[in-house]
């Protein structure tokens, strides 16, 4: 009984030997040079007929080299420059007395916004009156001493006196006047009979009313903000691009871009800023000049932009060639002429009916190069053994 149990114990300890050597030689087998070079495709392959073939349209052929540009898809809105955004204001207090402007009504330049009334405009205006009434007084006296001076019957001091008088009373004028002018009053047609208690303010521009911040009745300050209006004759984009594709921006790239208000035609822009620091969600702001503009595009419009960010060459398939399964990209290669493979890529950009592939490729196989999507169809609706 002890020799049986020896003899057992001794196979055991061959046995594993042999086991363990097999496994180290397995292990140490040097790979052959064409897999170590050459791409290996999935076990995935799908044979067809040639009825099959013929009837979904396929061709094969070689990988071309070309050029591919990578287009970078970013959102944005239409904006108004800051010099196409006009706040209204008036410089006097006054109650407003009428409006009817309403948001997003459309004026033209010259036109009423609104109506403001105070009893400070009439005493304004007879200021005016007075100090021209009186400027053409000191002006004679002034004449008048002139020439008594000079025949010496007054003394220098009085006609020094006039002199200051007159300008003083002129200062005094043309300020006024001034002050007119900023409550939309020409004092040059100013007389007693036209004195008025309401001033109308007037649109700089045409445009769209965006804000309307008050109501007749309602008395408003000089640094009060009445209306504001954008002017849309020159509206530029402003794009959010982020981090990562930021570094592929220049000054003077051109875009192409599509309005979300319901337009399918294409516009174009150039790039003139680009900001020079990312804000809180990791982006930075792309402003862009419209070629040309277009003033039906509102401010506030969000539109999608495709951006030529670079300008890809090697090889590239068409577009059919390429399908996609589970969020990865494949091509078919040509394993005999009915015999079909799939090969795992990795691809670049697509413009033109090309993409770029960046991976390596067989060199010496023909490649799917139009319904590839069929091929691929009919391998997933395989049925397993």
């Amino acid at each position: 009984m002890k020799n049986i149990l020896i003899i057992i114990t001794s196979l055991s300890f061959f046995y594993a030997a042999c086991s363990s050597q097999g496994q180290e030689t397995k292990k140490n087998e040097p790979k052959s040079e064409a897999a170590a070079t050459e791409p290996q495709p999935t076990t995935e392959v799908i044979e067809i007929t040639e009825q099959q073939y013929k009837a979904a349209g396929i061709t094969v052929g070689d990988v071309s080299n070309g050029s591919v540009n990578e287009l970078l898809k970013v959102n944005g809105t239409i904006e108004a420059p800051p010099e196409n955004l006009h706040t209204i204001s008036f410089p006097l207090g006054g109650y407003l007395k009428r409006t009817s402007l309403v948001h997003g009504q459309h004026v033209t330049k010259g036109s009423v916004l609104a109506t403001v009334e105070d009893a400070s405009f009439i005493q304004l205006q007879q200021d005016y009156l007075l100090s021209k009434s009186k400027l053409a007084f000191l002006q004679s006296d002034y004449e008048r001493q002139q020439e008594l001076s000079k025949t010496q019957s007054s003394s220098i001091r009085t006609f020094q006196q006039a002199k200051a008088d007159l300008e003083t009373q002129q200062v005094t004028t043309t300020a006024l006047a001034e002050k007119l002018r900023l409550i939309n009053i020409n004092p040059e047609t100013l007389t007693a009979q036209s004195l008025t208690r309401t001033i109308n303010i007037y649109s700089p521009v045409n445009g769209y009313i965006s804000r309307v911040n008050v109501n007749p009745g309602k008395y408003v300050a000089p640094t009060d903000v009445l209306f504001e209006i954008i002017d849309p004759s020159k509206p530029h984009i402003s794009l959010t691009v982020f981090e990562g594709n930021a570094a592929s921006l220049k000054i003077g790239q051109k875009i192409s871009y599509v309005s979300n208000q319901g337009q399918t035609k294409k516009g174009t822009a150039t790039i003139e800023y680009i900001a020079p620091a990312f804000n809180e969600t990791r982006a930075i702001e792309v402003h862009c000049h419209m070629d040309p503009a277009s003033p039906r595009l509102l401010p506030g419009s969000f539109i999608t932009a495709e951006i030529n960010v670079a300008n890809q060459y090697g090889k590239t398939v068409p577009n059919e060639a390429v399908v996609s399964w589970q969020n990865k990209q494949y091509v078919f290669i040509q394993e005999a002429p009915l015999k079909f493979s799939l090969l795992p890529v990795t691809v670049g950009g697509a413009s033109k009916g090309s993409t770029a592939i960046t991976s390596e490729l067989p060199a010496s196989k023909k490649m799917v190069m139009s319904n590839a999507y069929t091929l691929l169809t009919m391998l997933k609706n395989t049925p397993e053994e």
